[in-house]
Parts: structure tokens; sequence; C-alpha cells
């Protein structure tokens, strides 16, 4: 064999080992992990396929390292840590010595070479990147199965009555199709498919008809569909409103408003830093020495969400904030130079557009820092009324299991210390040896919404699950919430909820605290109110709850600890980010959007 081609696959073979070390020992993102597992396995085999001397091998090597490399300087640019730079470049590296080889002795086409391996090559890998997130597992189980009976598009047919645009006989809830799917219907000729199809397809099945019954399309997070905001009177079932707007023209990624005693609202944009709305809807300039927002970021197809860390989150007032002045942000927290961010409280005061007094409340071990995106990093505040403050931290850990189960770990906890930062000493945890001692709650997967209710004594939290499985959860200390041992949806792969069996944790249901709502299919349900102003009287006392996905606002009644009516205020506006009560009764609504975001106010006719 010719020195230089063995020379390749050799290079080849080791390439593709360095990707697959990098998957298995980075803390990957969700873009290059991907990357890194195909990429290292097409230079496996591609460098095998070299040195067992195949003509072609080299040209696929040299268009697998030229997809490699482009794909790899993407994720570098939005990630720029150590391990993101050695894949690329590696994969840039072989890309050169198998173009060198390729035209050594006709170096005049050397030019034309390149472009085409790199264009070809990052366009298969993007394609085939697209396709495998954009394939849904249960399309083909309905087309199979399903779809002679009831339609392509759940339309029905002269054998079979449609799934949609109608009331289901037997219950639309995704447990009630379930048990439908599972024991059919004899009398009307439906059979059971509980032995012809796993539990997991069954599942998946009543997942599917649950979305397009609530016309969810599972990639369409309408980050982009069109924003007005409706004129005139909206009639709900108690209360005529009408929708203003408050301020426009926002950065596409806001985070939180807090309003302020005097009308004007605090603002976070995830990627910029706190500003003040004043009370005519101008926003000011960025509000000088709070922690640094950081803008870097992978845009990830075919969604089009934002994938980053070191965000500007939530930013809430101290409960005598008009006696102390104290204001608290909670924020990814990025190590300087690198790419790794944790979350992190701390509250100051703002005095002529600067930001003083800087205290921490909380902040986790520098181990604990990790390159996950912020995303699902939950970074909610809320307070009681003894003194204590309490946040929101999601999935940090290198997976989205990492460290929740784990009282060692800060990943997939609600934390509580008190307004200054010290460790309250009824916690739950303080004794237990190994844990850290802030820990209120455990087993939270991506808790979105936190709110203290002072009449009762409650804490409440929403959260977000896979592919289905929402949940708003009343929040008892101690107690574990379930993720990644249990979920009422489905992962996004659409295999059931089952880390525990990975991770070797035997899972007990009956320790598990169960959701007091489960909203499947999944809203992407995201903050809320616990409304006690005089604006809308007959909403006192109701969750006012916003939605990412649905982009829908819903008003939830409760009974003691159960949600006993639901009404859905708003439809079809804008990702709903951020629902507060305002000091004058109005609850005011924070849009997120490409073209800009919006700050509006329900207001009562």
């Amino acid at each position: 064999m010719e020195r230089p081609r063995l020379t390749a696959g050799v290079l080849l073979l080791t390439s593709g080992l360095t990707h697959l070390v990098h998957f298995m020992v980075s803390e990957s993102s969700p873009t290059n992990t991907p990357a890194s597992v195909a990429i290292g396995l097409a230079f496996l085999a591609i460098g095998g396929m070299i040195v067992r001397d195949v003509p072609f091998g080299m040209w696929l090597g040299a268009i697998a390292a030229g997809g490699g490399g482009v794909l790899g300087s993407l994720v570098a640019f939005g990630y720029p840590n150590a391990l993101t730079i050695f894949h690329t470049v590696v994969a840039w590296v072989v890309f050169v010595i198998c173009v060198g080889l390729l035209f050594q002795r006709r170096k005049r086409r050397i030019v034309v070479g390149l472009i085409t391996f790199v264009f070809s090559g990052s366009g298969m890998l993007v394609l085939l990147f697209i396709a495998a997130v954009s394939r849904d597992p249960f399309t083909p189980v309905y087309a199979d199965n399903c779809s002679v009976c009831h339609g392509a598009n759940l339309e029905g047919m002269p054998i079979g009555p449609p799934l949609v645009g109608r009331d289901l006989v037997h219950g639309d809830s995704a447990a009630d199709i379930v048990k439908s799917i599972s024991n059919g219907f004899a009398a009307t000729g439906m059979p059971g498919w509980s032995e012809t199809l796993t539990d997991a397809q069954i599942r998946g099945l009543a997942l599917l008809i649950t979305e397009r019954r609530s016309g969810y399309s599972r990639l369409d997070f309408h980050v982009d569909t069109p924003l007005t905001i409706p004129p005139g009177t909206i009639e709900s079932e108690q209360h005529k409103f009408r929708v203003e707007t408050v301020a426009s023209g926002l950065h596409p990624r806001p985070f939180s408003i807090a309003p302020l005693p005097d009308g004007r609202i605090l603002l976070s944009e995830k990627t910029r830093g706190l500003s003040v709305i004043s009370t005519t809807g101008e926003q000011s300039e960025l509000i000088v020495g709070t922690p640094p927002a950081h803008e870097d970021g992978i845009l990830l197809p075919p969604n089009n969400l934002i994938m980053g860390n070191g965000w500007m989150m939530d930013v809430a007032l101290h409960p005598d904030y008009e006696e102390n002045g104290w204001i608290y942000l909670h924020f990814g927290d990025r190590c300087a130079g690198c790419a790794t961010s944790m979350n992190k409280l701390i509250r100051g005061r703002i005095e002529n557009g600067r930001w003083i007094d800087e205290e921490t409340i909380w902040q986790a071990a520098a181990d604990a820092y990790t390159r996950s995106p912020d995303m699902g990093a939950g970074g909610r505040i809320s307070f009681d009324d003894q003194g204590h403050v309490f946040i929101s931290v999601g999935i940090k850990g290198r997976s989205n299991y990492d460290g929740v189960q784990d009282l060692g770990r800060p990943y997939g906890k609600i934390h509580r210390v008190h307004d200054d930062g010290r460790i309250p000493s009824d916690n739950p945890f303080l004794n237990v040896a190994g844990a850290i001692p802030t820990t209120w709650t455990y087993g939270h997967r991506s808790p979105q919404g936190l709110e203290f209710d002072v009449l009762s004594g409650k804490l409440w939290s929403t959260e977000m699950g896979p592919r289905g499985g929402d949940e708003l959860n009343l929040l008892l200390p101690g107690r574990n919430y379930g993720w990644p041992l249990s979920s009422l949806g489905m992962d996004y792969d659409g295999t059931p909820v089952e880390y525990g069996n990975k991770r070797g944790i035997e899972l007990d249901l009956a320790a598990v605290e169960q959701p007091v709502l489960d909203m499947t299919p999944s809203p992407a349900v995201s903050s809320f109110v616990l409304y006690r102003g005089d604006a809308f009287p007959e909403w006192r006392d109701n969750l006012i709850v916003g939605t990412l996905k649905a982009t829908e606002l819903y008003r939830w009644v409760l009974e003691g600890d159960r949600v006993v009516h639901k009404e859905t205020l708003l439809r079809g506006i804008a990702r709903i980010r951020d629902v507060e009560t305002g000091y004058d009764g109005a609850i005011y609504l924070l849009f997120e959007h490409a073209s800009g975001g919006q700050i509006a106010r329900l207001v009562r006719e």
C-alpha cells in the first residue's frame, strides 16, 4: 500500500477516536455532541476503508473532514472551549492532508477540490443533523397502524372517525387516549393494540394525537410568528379586558420584568443586561456595573431557538423594596475567558443608572460550572414573608439528568436561603451528609415559574417537561419531584423517561411527588403569578400562567391543592416569557419575538 494512503488512514482512525473521546469527556452542548459522534464514527469508518486500500475512501475522508471542520468552527464560535477548538483543528488538519494527498500530482485543481469538499461535506452533515432532529419518531407508528382508519392527517376515513376537530367520546387527555388505544372498542370494530404495540409506542401515539388536537407543532416554537396585539375588547368568563402595549422594540430575547412602585419597570434581557422602562415606554441605557450578559450562542435549526450561557435571568424586588431598595438578580455567572457558567443570585441597588452595593446571596461551587446552555437553567426568584428567598436551578449539569438526583450537586433543585444569603437552620437537608444545605426540593428539570403564596404559606412552581409532561407543582420541603426517574411526558427521541435505569437508580414512585397538574401535550409553560390585585377582582387567588410554544395565557382556579377550572385568556400573540402583577393591579406580560420583545398589560374594561 502507498505510504501516503496508509498515513491518511491512520490519521483518520486517530481523529475518529479523538472525536469520540471528546464526546465522552466533554460537557457537550446539544450541537457539538452529535457533531463529535457523527464525525468520529465517520472518520473511524473511512480510515478503516483507506487502510484496507479502498480508493474512494480518501474522497469520503476529505468530505467528512471538511464538513467536520465547518460544523466544528460554527460550534467553536458559539462555545469557544479548548476541546471544541481541538476537535475542529483536528478535522481541518485531516482535511488538508487528504486534499493534499488527493491532488499531489494535480496541484492546479486543489482550490476546486477544497471548495467542493467544504461545501459538500458541511452541507451533508448539516442536512443529516437537521433531518435527525426533525424526524418525529411517532409519525411512522401512526402511519403504519392508524392512518388507514383515521386518515393520514387524523381527518378521519369512512371506516374510522376523525381524531381532530371534535370531542373524543372516550376522553381527550393523553391518559384517556392511551386507554382507548390499548383496550380498543369491540362494539365499534376498533381493536385493542396492547399486544401489538409496546407501551412506549402507545404513549407516543397518544402524545402525537393530543399535540395535533391542540394545534401544536413539534418543531414550531413561534419564535418569528407575526406578533400582533389584539385590538378592542376581549371578553373572558368573568372580566372584559383589553391588551395595551407598554413598550416595544426591545431585544428579541428578554427574560424578566419587575414593576416598580412609581410605574416604571425593571427589564432583564438575556444577552444584554438590566435596564429600566419609563412610564412612557422608553427603555433606558443598560444599568452600569451589573454582571455581564453574554451575546454569543448558537442558533439551532430547525426551531430557531438560541443556545447560549452567561445569560441575565430573573430580576425581583425585595418585599420591603420601598424601605431598603434591594433588587435581586439571578444570572448565569460565566467564568472569565471561558464558556462555563452556573446560576448565581446577587442583590444590589440602582443609583443614578449604576448598580451599587452588590452582595452575593447564593453561588455554587466552582466545580459545578459547565458549558450547558442556560435555556433550561430555571433562573427564577421568589420571596416568602419570613425573610427567605427561593431560587430555581434547572438542568445545568453535563446532561439533562446529571446531578439532578444527587443531593451533593446543585442542579435540578429549588434552593432556599435567608434574603442576605445565610442558610436557614430548618432547611430539610441541612444535616444530611454530603448534601448542599440550601436545597429545598430536588428532582426538577426546568422550573420556569416560582411563586410563594403568603396567605397559605405554599410554594408553587411551573416546570417544563420533555415532550409532554409540563407540570404545576406544589413544592414541599425535602421532597423529590422525579426528574429524571419519571415523567408523564416522553423524551424527544420517542423513548420513555427512564434515566434511572441508566444511572442505576431504583424508582420508588411512592417517594416521588406527583404534579398537581400535568400539561400533556406541552405548551412550554413559563412564568406565572398568583393574582392578588384589585384590577380583576374575580381573578383574585387564581394563577395567571404564560406559555412559550403555545403562545397562550391561562387562568387556573385553585381549590386547596387542586386546579378545578381552566380558562384560556389569550391565544396566538407571541411567546410569553414572564407574567407579573403591577402595583396598580394590572397584569403585565413580557413577550419575546424575533422582531423585538414587547411589554404589554391587561387592563379591565
